[in-house]
């Protein structure tokens, strides 16, 4: 995923510099080409040679150090730079960086560099709500930087609150964020994920084995591409990716709600939930008991989100829904396109090895009205690059007719 991308981390004086030796090791594994960069005040927390075990290159800290391997070290290196995060960033780091001082070979690198900058604040509550600290903050934003906010938790210094430096994970996610091209920048993208629940009783409801992996996935590429993303979504054990503004459901009348509040002002709808075609006719408020003989349930229809969306669109609103099948995928896939008066099915066989609920990885094949496109098997993040590539190439081209 990284492989030919440089990516410098510049680590400053705090206790939370530890925690970047994992970040190193993940962009590592993505084949990524690491140099990290620390202040003096830095080494006190951890060992330079530590970073440099695990990139494989050089750990930086004296600006004049005369055993390296560039002509003019902090200009060289900010020309093959491709993204620069600083983590943690220390209060007196930030005010260099928002002040233009470059004394040491963090700071020098950083002013020299063209590349997106990433900063992550990590210090004590009191010292990051200090409106100085604040002021110095919005500069780098004024400048183009992206400013990381802190996480809320207990301190080193035993205070408890903002301040706390974002898991590994989070800068990670950040790091995708900037390297990847925004081609989906001003789109306004709605995606449905997970399964719908509809209650029985207080005790049962009927639902589905959608984990919404496959939702979550579309989400959060549309969120690396640019896109304005709302996601509607049933209950799952996913974490939210980052910048996409969630809205919780339950039941299928809950999404429908959902849906309909948001539809109009969407660029792209992609209804990838698993809801409930039927719901229990009658609801009991007490839990129902067991009894010797035969329970007979009567369901009623629920609202098809997919038909209503397709009759109420908006001109050059481009549909997507999904379609799970067990047989006669395709033939069924494509009355279900005709049906709903919408512009992609995407299908996928619950039969099929590597697709269906619960896998990290799916087989799908892209319907519309004029191609069949289909996909080898693949992780669902990779699918649904592909799937929104495909939606952009249509939404233009149709766009492009409209007008």
């Amino acid at each position: 995923m990284l492989a030919g991308k440089h990516i410098v981390l510049g680590v400053t004086g705090s206790i939370a510099a530890y925690k970047i030796a994992s970040l190193a090791s993940m962009l590592m594994k993505q084949h990524a080409d690491v140099t990290v960069i620390m202040t003096k005040n830095a080494t006190n927390f951890i060992n330079p040679i530590t970073f440099e075990s695990l990139t494989g290159n050089k750990c930086l800290v004296d600006t004049f150090d005369r055993n390296f391997e560039f002509q003019v070290e902090h200009v060289s290196l900010a020309r093959q730079t491709d993204v620069f995060l600083t983590a943690p960033a220390s209060a007196n780091v930030i005010a260099k960086a928002a002040h233009g001082i470059a004394d040491d070979m963090l700071t020098t690198t950083l002013l020299a560099c063209t590349c997106p900058k990433i900063v992550a604040p990590a210090m004590n509550t009191r010292m990051y709500q200090n409106p100085v600290v604040q002021d110095n903050l919005e500069i780098l934003k004024r400048y183009g930087m992206e400013v990381i906010d802190p996480a809320n938790g207990y301190l080193a210094c035993g205070d408890t609150g903002a301040g706390k430096m974002p898991d590994p994970e989070v800068l990670y996610e950040y790091i995708i964020k900037a390297l990847t091209p925004k081609d989906m920048a001003g789109r306004k993208v709605l995606v449905t994920a997970g399964p719908t629940q509809e209650k029985l009783d207080p005790v049962r409801y009927i639902s589905n084995h959608s984990t919404g992996k496959m939702g979550y996935a579309i989400a959060r590429q549309a969120m690396l591409r640019g896109a304005e993303v709302t996601l509607v979504s049933g209950k799952v054990n996913l974490q939210p990716p980052m910048g996409v503004r969630m809205v919780p459901v339950v039941s299928a009348a809950d999404m429908a709600q959902a849906v309909k509040a948001d539809a109009q002002e969407q660029d792209i709808i992609i209804k990838a939930a698993a809801v409930a075609d039927y719901r229990p006719a009658v609801t009991a408020d007490e839990k129902l008991k067991k009894k010797d003989d035969e329970m007979n349930l009567v369901l009623e229809r629920t609202e098809d989100i997919l038909a209503w969306l397709g009759a109420h669109r908006r001109p050059g609103q481009f549909l997507c829904g999904f379609s799970m099948e067990t047989e006669h995928m395709l033939e069924n896939s494509r009355a279900k396109l005709e049906k709903k008066k919408i512009d992609m099915i995407v299908a996928n066989n619950l039969k099929q090895t590597g697709a269906g609920f619960g896998t990290d990885t799916n087989v799908v094949t892209l319907l519309t009205q004029e191609d069949t496109l289909t996909l080898p098997i693949m992780s669902k993040e990779e699918v649904a690059d592909r799937l929104l590539t495909f939606i952009m190439k249509k939404s233009f081209y149709a766009g492009e007719r409209e007008a």
